[in-house]
């Protein structure tokens, strides 16, 4: 079979199922695993899928934005396993940033007390004040599908602060084009944070990696990654721009 028969039949299918495991490819192809693999490799490169653990995954649109509740039911114990190792990199007397996102609402129940939190997250507040934890909330426009606090307020506001650390979700990360968002505006609230703060972690599952949103946050060096699982050859990529650490279980 021709290179360009296997790609389509690969591409097809990713259509099809979104995600196909590396034994299908190869039956469907009558090809060895090497020779799927490397296909595989050639499409990722040309943004037609990413590669994940065992198989391929299709990619997501650059503006799919899943809701709060959405992203809050899911991947729930790889989350809180990045959470609870997070937390360990939060000292008494820090005064850090948490960013609107899913993985950083489980980091809450795992903070320290003696601490100080600004945020832009909205379901993140309540969780905070149950802990006694002293809370300051960014102004600006409450974004309803994020539950977010976004917009030219948040920024002034935001420049009222500077932190030890602050916490990060993504909706990408790419070796070439850094940390990615759907949302412009989002974007830009996560852009200014990193750049106040004296550390910055970015905390992803590994559906993240390969993943390219419409908004540029980043580039890979101003954040620690703080991940779940990758694959060697994404690691290879990404370790040679920022570091990262792999929550083992």
């Amino acid at each position: 079979m021709l290179e360009s028969e296997r790609h389509q039949i690969i591409i097809d299918s990713l259509k099809e199922k979104h995600t196909v495991k590396l034994q299908e490819l190869v039956e469907l192809t009558q090809s060895s695993e090497s020779t799927i693999r490397r296909d595989l490799t050639q499409l990722e490169e040309k943004k037609y899928l990413k590669r994940v653990h065992g198989g391929a995954s299709s990619l997501q649109g650059k503006l799919q934005e899943p809701s709060m509740i959405e992203k809050s039911s899911k991947n729930l114990q790889t989350k809180q396993k990045i959470a609870v190792y997070t937390a360990s990199l939060i000292e008494e007397g820090d005064s850090i940033y948490l960013d609107a996102g899913s993985t950083i609402f489980e980091l809450i129940p795992h903070l320290p007390e003696k601490i100080v939190v600004v945020t832009n997250g909205l379901m993140h507040v309540d969780k905070l004040l149950e802990r006694n934890i002293p809370t300051y909330v960014l102004g600006g426009y409450a974004k309803p599908k994020t539950k977010a606090m976004i917009g030219r307020g948040t920024l002034d506001s935001l420049q009222q602060y500077r932190f030890d650390k602050c916490f990060m979700g993504v909706n990408g990360i790419h070796p070439q084009f850094g940390y990615t968002t759907p949302d412009q505006e989002e974007a830009q609230v996560k852009q200014l944070a990193i750049s106040l703060s004296r550390e910055a972690y970015v905390l992803a599952d590994d559906s993240k990696f390969s993943e390219i949103a419409f908004s540029k946050i980043s580039d890979l060096h101003t954040a620690t990654i703080i991940t779940n699982q990758i694959e060697t050859d994404t690691e290879e990529q990404l370790s040679t721009k920022t570091k990262i650490k792999v929550v083992t279980p």
